[in-house]
């Protein structure tokens, strides 16, 4: 079997914190090997439940955050920016088993340690489909078009609650409680690290390369933005028009495609982005 781990970093052990995710921080340095423990438990786990190989796609911010002198050795790792799928990238192979969200976290615009949909602050909702969607339900649809199965999430207990909503079945790992956006009761390392492993071993009976998993498009996404001119960029990329001052929206045949106008979008908008006034 072989599994993919997209290992975001928001939803890790011990992290609570903006400075805890923002490469450079002295804050980010102490939380990295925290992150990479989670990532180390959840590959000792499918390795443990009988996989053969483990990728593990770096997720969060520059992609470049994971310890990799420190990662079991068994795996390999897919880390640096510009990547085709950015958060899932490694599925499209066609041969992954199942898939791991390792240390995700609730959408923009509700309730969960630093939630938020890719742009921490200046996208305030999206909805796919006309439901809100966060990361990992927009990721899910990408893996399930490649037949790739999400079997474990880990985060804290409203991201294991938002998987319930895009991976029914999945096992969930909370690492710690939600408090407010910027606090948490935190599990401690070794205790996550046990949980995580075990989660994972358990996950692998999920797992299962599923051609039918395959969801029929077209998927229509909304974006709600902070300030006006970040919908004016927004609305730059083809096939994006803008519905309200706040708001565009864009419709997909696939998954794929769904994706990476996402991506687009983000990008252009991120780019709009002014020090002061957003």
């Amino acid at each position: 079997m072989k599994f993919l781990i997209s290992a975001d970093m928001e939803g890790a052990t011990g992290v609570t914190w903006p400075a805890d995710v923002e490469p450079g921080n002295p804050a980010w340095q102490r939380c990295r090997p925290m992150f990479t423990s989670d990532v180390n438990a959840a590959v000792a786990g499918l390795f443990d439940g009988g996989a053969r190989e483990v990728v593990v796609n770096e997720a969060h911010a520059t992609m470049r955050n994971l310890l990799v002198e420190e990662l079991d050795e068994r795996a390999e790792m897919i880390t640096g920016r510009h990547k085709a799928l950015t958060m899932v990238e490694g599925v499209q192979t066609g041969d992954v088993d199942g898939v791991v969200f390792l240390g995700y976290h609730a959408g923009a615009g509700t309730e969960g340690v630093l939630a938020h949909t890719y742009l921490a602050n200046s996208i305030t909702g999206v909805w796919l489909d006309g439901e809100p969607a966060s990361e990992g339900r927009l990721n899910a649809l990408v893996t399930a078009e490649y037949g790739a199965p999400v079997v474990l999430v880990t985060g804290d207990d409203r991201a294991c609650t938002d998987a319930a909503s895009y991976a029914p079945h999945a096992k969930t790992v909370a690492v710690k409680d939600y408090v407010s956006r910027y606090a948490a009761r935190c599990r401690p390392p070794a205790r996550t690290y046990a949980d995580i492993a075990a989660a994972a071993k358990e996950a692998t009976t999920l797992a299962g390369h599923q051609p039918s998993l395959r969801a029929a498009g077209p998927f229509e996404v909304e974006v709600e933005v902070d300030a006006t001119q970040l919908a004016d960029f927004a609305a730059m990329v083809p096939t994006v028009q803008r519905v309200a001052p706040r708001r565009v929206r864009y419709t997909s045949s696939s998954a794929f495609d769904m994706i990476r106008c996402f991506k687009a979008v983000t990008t252009l908008i991120s780019n709009a982005i002014e020090q002061d006034y957003g």
